[in-house]
């Protein structure tokens, strides 16, 4: 029997607590079935929150996300909320999240499930099989940097200024997360930033080949400027296993990725924070949809963006990288058999609920636990 794992469930607002329903069928799932148990809590966290308790994150809660193994999020925020002043809108709960746990690693997959294939913008042949991580810095470079701000000059025009800065010790830590996902995959790292212009990008580059040379001797590492990355992506994305960039350049590429999947509705996300002495790190584990307030309570969404975040914190948090497997074949087989909720429904498919998903994903479990 696996010892038990602590998990903060947060299922926060829109579709989020019915996407995090079937989220739960499954952990009960693999408590049945895999002897791998949990000890399960669930907080507020963003609107809910507020009409609950007052705040987008109480203390208690934020707390319990410090303590536990792993953090599963649903989705915050919603118009409900957006009169609200910009400190106590729900999304300040999930920010608060990622500053206090200092998650500054952002794992972003861009996976084209078979069945899903043609639904991708690019030629089918381009996408089919597509398996890459792009490994974003969170917490540093330009978002963050000083100086930054509006002035108004003495000749009356105005400027606005922010400011891109790195140091060695942000570089060397995400570049080290980098390469231990490369070490679970196809030991392939792809460095990215534009040392051609920018004193930053030289930095990056040379501290991401010291920390390779130094201890990651047995990866693949490769540099490529931001610009011809983005190219790259809607070129021949399959040359990419797992990409590392700064934060603005994360952002960009991320999205972009994202949709060469075709479905935005079907991808997870992690973030992750530093390692302690014992190798656990901090981490949150979210869908990258939002919260679609115009089909909350409907039985409509999509829930597998957070069942494939589970997988994620399995696999990432808690080294069950066989667990992980048998999520994302379930995943896969149901999407053969021509399942699809409204998001992603094609001609010839057979529109499901999001219940109705998650009983097929259970039915597939049981078939690939038999």
């Amino acid at each position: 029997m696996t010892s038990n794992k602590k998990l903060l469930i947060l299922p926060g607002d829109g579709i989020g607590p019915e996407v995090m329903r079937q989220v739960r069928r499954v952990i009960d799932w693999f408590d049945q079935r895999r002897a791998v148990s949990f000890d399960l809590s669930e907080g507020l966290v963003g609107g809910a929150a507020i009409d609950a308790q007052g705040v987008p994150l109480t203390d208690e809660t934020m707390a319990q996300a410090m303590a536990v193994d792993a953090v599963l999020l649903g989705a915050v925020g919603g118009p409900k909320w957006d009169a609200l002043p910009f400190e106590r809108k729900p999304e300040r709960g999930l920010l608060r999240l990622r500053k206090e746990m200092d998650l500054f690693a952002n794992l972003r997959p861009a996976l084209v499930f078979d069945a899903l294939a043609d639904a991708s913008s690019l030629k089918t042949d381009l996408v089919r099989g597509l398996d890459m991580m792009i490994v974003r810095e969170l917490t540093g470079g330009v978002y963050f940097g000083s100086p930054r701000g509006i002035e108004t000059l003495p000749d009356g025009t105005r400027r606005g200024i922010n400011t891109q800065v790195y140091t060695s010790p942000e570089i060397q830590r995400v570049a080290r997360v980098a390469f231990d996902l490369a070490r679970l995959r196809r030991k392939q790292v792809c460095s990215v930033e534009k040392a051609n212009v920018m004193e930053s990008g030289i930095l990056w580059r040379e501290e991401v080949q010291a920390v390779h040379d130094a201890d990651y001797a047995d990866i693949q590492l490769s540099h490529m400027y931001a610009d011809n990355c983005a190219m790259q992506l809607v070129r021949q994305p399959k040359q990419f296993d797992v990409i590392v960039t700064d934060n603005l350049f994360g952002d960009l590429l991320s999205d972009c990725a994202a949709m060469l999947t075709g479905s935005l509705g079907m991808l997870p996300s992690a973030s992750l924070g530093a390692a302690d002495a014992s190798g656990r790190r901090r981490a949150l584990y979210e869908p990258v949809h939002g919260t679609a307030p115009d089909i909350a309570g409907k039985d409509m969404a999509n829930p597998l963006a957070t069942l494939l975040s589970f997988a994620m914190l399995l696999r990432y948090s808690l080294n069950l990288g066989d667990d992980a497997d048998l999520i994302e074949r379930a995943v896969q087989k149901v999407l053969a058999g021509g399942l699809r909720t409204a998001d992603i429904v094609t001609p010839g498919a057979t529109k499901v609920s999001t219940s109705g998903m998650g009983d097929a994903i259970l039915g597939e479990l049981d078939k690939l636990a038999a």
